[in-house]
């Protein structure tokens, strides 16, 4: 049996986008396995966060953004140097434009010389020359500066400037990183090791034990990078963080070699060695064969180069030689068409043997082997650049674990490999007729270099080998053992879309928590609308006040809708996905004793229909006791709303939405009507509604909004107004009043839009007053924060809603008709409106702070 102890966590972190990196993909597979619990982290192609599955692997892709690289593209272009040698020149055009005017003005005063007297004309010859003088040194700064332009490659040396998307990196990856919270990371390539050493840095500044290791693959001094910003940063980032690293693994032993010099490390590098795993090799797994899929017969010689195509991969050479080789065939597995492909068809076509040059796809990283097998001869044309030169690429286990014997360039690591084995044959790298002379030989002789791929070989390159050094390294660095080995985790399991998604880290400063589903007497689940973050701060004062209780809590969320704390994320646009549905089933259905459902949302995805009506047959019979909270929009109808309220939002509402919200209210009255399930409000004004129903108040925390800041001792009160939605507020119903007032100096208004939810408590903590809704009759979330931070509140509150509160609510009561007078009253009244402030805190904490909302749910929780 599994140990209950905590599984340790691991992240693995890669810059690029992570389905084409096999060693990255394996590495996080095999600590799955070894009992991890692993979080891949790569780059998302889009703008937003991706989320998926490797089984229990979280796969998560960030969106990078270029912010810091532009600033420093545009710090770079606004120097005070460049200020003075580009005055009124910001362009090439504007230069010909100066130029051009030089020119005219020459033209016009060398012809006014000719007409003038000899004291005119020495004159205007002195001002051409001084002219003459001004317009050359212009037009040579101008060209100076443009030399010095971000479009100049010249390093600046410093690695920050030089290659800023090292930060930009750092900015998208850091924050995903830490929210794992990881005891261990594991860096792969010079990439990530500024993000590594930079967000261990902060996990451990919060107390948190972790550690991090460096995986360079490939030598960074000896690439050529194409960029010589570039060349000059990268190398000079990692000699700034290798040093701070717990630890570094390489792929070779001439690449450890090599790092342990140049940096002086104390301890030299691990070398982990890229290979497939033998385990799922001949299995017939793979339908594919890469013969097949040139379309060729079994007796065709068929070479292969699989991989990247690079300017350093060589592959030129082997279509040079190709001619020389009637009757050979080459198969590049290649992931997409690159422009040095499409030069190399080119050439190919030139050569007159573009026919035998075949094009064929990837596979998976675990099919890779079998798809291989069915060629003769495995190629590796590396030119001899220092990166080719010091490591044993993926490609050559990849090769031998599919019997393929190599023809191989004389680079230094895979020349030796191949001698000293005897498993192919050696050409000269800058030599094509030696590349077709070794190729003949290797087909002359296959049989007996293939014979040569021992069983030592292949053991020692396989991942299962390699991979073990990896894990003891990671229990070394952590100093945890995982509880078990995950025997159901393949080395075969492939990447699914994360359509439910379990939260296991939540806010560090303590806020919003709340007693996990646990074996206690009841198990509630709270959600799936979780509107405002509602959800979970009913769980939290519900377990606070309850010990008998534990809870879960589900938010449906669409990629743009911000992620309240919850336990479990499902993805909204895959509700009506089957695995979805009944992964919800599996979650609810002999798990929980209660359930709380708000928005009158199925909580089975659309599996019985778009509304929780369709499941509660289901969930009667499985012994749950169900009740419905509603919030807003989903109970409030239209036409009786506008029919009470002559500022009802919904007549400012865009086209469509209120008949469209007065189907939904409609229907959902009649469910909750003929369910007849206990009734829940979250705002008094949906009584008017669902008379039936109890209100159970709106939840914040009242302490953290809590400030001792006066109120109303400015000369000109700070007012703020904050809509998420306009129309929702009436805010152009109001705006006219408040621009006047401000204009006159009575009040100092601020309208906070598109503000982050983090920075508005300030602007209520600071504020004197603030304005919520004048639409609805009712008070939100919002009042309530600014009611606990002391804030004397406006607002069109109903008799109804007035009624409910017993007539303590104490939010001053306005319309946009009465609002002007309502301010001034409150603006001369400055002591009276303070004291609302007080009385409005302590309304706050009375109905506001959870222990009401508790005890009204305590009757549906027995």
């Amino acid at each position: 049996m599994e140990s209950p102890a905590r599984r340790p966590r691991l992240a693995v972190i890669v810059a690029n986008g992570i389905t084409g990196d096999s060693r990255v993909q394996k590495t996080a597979v095999a600590a799955a396995r070894d009992g991890w619990d692993v979080t891949l982290i790569g780059r998302s192609d889009t703008k937003r966060v991706q989320r998926s599955k490797m089984g229990p692997i979280d796969v998560i892709r960030v969106p990078v953004g270029s912010d810091y690289a532009r600033e420093v593209k545009n710090r770079r272009g606004r120097s005070l140097r460049s200020a003075a040698t580009q005055f009124h020149l910001p362009d090439q055009a504007a230069l010909k434009r100066y130029t051009a005017s030089y020119r005219a003005w020459v033209r016009q005063k060398s012809a006014e010389s000719n007409w003038s007297g000899a004291p005119r004309r020495t004159s205007i010859k002195a001002m051409l020359r001084a002219r003459r003088s001004v317009h050359r040194l212009r037009v040579q700064a101008f060209k100076w500066e443009q030399r010095r332009k971000p479009g100049n490659q010249t390093p600046v040396r410093d690695w920050r400037l030089d290659w800023p998307q090292v930060v930009d990196l750092d900015l998208a990856f850091g924050p995903v990183i830490e929210g794992v919270e990881p005891d261990v990371i594991h860096a792969n390539d010079v990439t990530m090791i500024a993000t590594a050493a930079l967000s261990v840095a902060r996990l451990r500044a919060r107390g948190l034990e972790c550690a991090w290791l460096y995986d360079a693959h490939e030598y960074v001094r000896g690439v050529e990078w194409p960029n010589p910003r570039q060349a000059f940063a990268l190398p000079a980032v990692e000699a700034e963080f290798i040093g701070r690293a717990d630890a570094v693994v390489t792929v070779s032993s001439q690449m450890a070699e090599l790092l342990s010099g140049d940096h002086k490390l104390p301890t030299p590098p691990l070398v982990v060695g890229n290979a497939p795993v033998r385990e799922v090799i001949g299995g017939g797994r793979s339908a594919a064969s890469v013969r097949e899929a040139c379309g060729l017969a079994p007796e065709v010689p068929l070479m292969v180069y699989s991989g990247w195509i690079g300017p350093e991969r060589g592959v030129d050479a082997v279509i040079d030689g190709l001619k020389s080789l009637p009757g050979f065939h080459l198969a590049l597995v290649h992931g997409r068409m690159t422009p040095m492909l499409e030069q190399l068809l080119a050439r190919a076509e030139s050569h007159g043997v573009a026919d035998r040059v075949h094009l064929v796809p990837y596979v998976p990283q675990h099919e890779v082997a079998d798809y291989l097998s069915s060629a003769d001869l495995g190629l590796t044309p590396f030119r001899r650049v220092p990166n080719c030169e010091v490591s044993l690429p993926t490609k050559v286990a990849e090769y031998l674990q599919a019997g393929l014997p190599l023809v191989t360039s004389d680079v230094k690591v895979i020349k030796a490999y191949v001698e000293k084995h005897g498993v192919g044959e050696v050409w000269t790298w800058d030599d094509p007729a030696t590349f077709a002379e070794a190729a003949a030989r290797a087909m002359q002789h296959r049989d007996k270099l293939a014979d040569a791929i021992t069983e030592d070989i292949l053991t020692d390159l396989s991942w299962e080998a390699q991979s073990d050094k990896l894990l003891q390294l990671y229990r070394r660095l952590s100093k945890k053992t995982p509880p078990g080995p995950r025997h159901d985790v393949s080395w075969t399991v492939q990447e699914t879309p994360d359509a439910v998604r379990t939260e296991r880290t939540h806010p560090s400063d303590g806020t919003l928590t709340w007693r996990k589903l646990d074996d206690t007497r009841i198990r509630l689940g709270l959600g799936p609308a979780n509107y405002a973050g509602q959800g979970a701060a009913f769980a939290q004062v519900i377990t606070r006040a309850n010990p008998d209780v534990s809870a879960e809590v589900v938010m449906n969320k669409r990629p743009e809708s911000f992620d309240y704390p919850a336990d479990v994320y499902v993805d909204a646009d895959r509700l009506r996905d089957l695995d979805v549905q009944v992964q919800q089933m599996e979650r609810v259905i002999g798990r929980l004793t209660h359930l709380l459902v708000d928005a009158f949302m199925p909580v089975f995805g659309h599996l019985n229909g778009q509304s929780i009506a369709g499941d509660v047959d289901a969930l009667k019979q499985a012994g749950i006791k169900v009740a419905l909270l509603a919030h807003g929009s989903e109970i409030r109808h239209p036409g009786q709303h506008m029919a009470r309220h002559p500022f009802s939002l919904f007549h400012d509402a865009p086209d469509g939405i209120a008949k469209k919200l007065q189907v939904k209210a409609e229907r959902n009255k009649r469910i909750a009507s003929e369910l007849g399930l206990p009734l829940y409000v979250t705002t008094p004004d949906l009584l008017e509604d669902l008379p039936t129903a109890k209100w159970t108040p709106l939840v914040v925390d009242v302490d953290a909004w809590a400030t001792d800041r006066p109120v109303m001792e400015r000369e000109r009160p700070l007012v703020l107004h904050a809509p998420s939605k306009r129309w929702t507020k009436g805010t152009d119903r109001i705006m006219p009043v408040l621009t006047e007032l401000h204009d006159a100096g009575l009040i100092e208004f601020r309208l906070a839009e598109g503000v982050p939810w983090a920075e508005m408590r300030e602007l209520v903590q600071s504020c004197d007053l603030v304005l919520d809704q004048f639409t609805t009759g009712s008070y939100g979330t919002f009042a309530v924060e600014a009611m606990a931070a002391g804030k004397p509140v406006v607002a069109y509150i109903s008799d109804g809603v007035k009624a409910a509160t017993n007539g303590a609510l104490p939010i001053v009561d306005a319309t946009p008709d009465t609002l002007r007078e309502v301010l001034e009253q409150l603006v001369d009244d400055r002591e009276g409106t303070a004291r609302t402030g007080a009385r409005s805190a302590g309304f706050a904490r009375t109905y506001h702070d959870g222990t009401w909302t508790a005890q009204v749910l305590s009757e549906f929780l027995k």
